[in-house]
């Protein structure tokens, strides 16, 4: 998830240098929302693993 996430930041950032605006912005969105939850997995296995041992 995290590898999605870095794939529709780098599309955000070239559609922003050739000037598409708007798909910029759909993909940033896109980026940040698998970014946060990928955060929000990773804190809950890490906690769902230390509670385990």
């Amino acid at each position: 998830m995290l590898h999605y996430a870095v794939v529709f930041f780098i599309i955000a950032i070239i559609a922003a240098v050739l000037g598409f605006g708007g798909i910029a912005a759909g993909a940033a969105g896109i980026a940040k929302i698998l970014f946060i939850v990928f955060l929000v997995l990773a804190v809950a296995s890490l906690i769902g693993g230390a509670l385990r041992k």
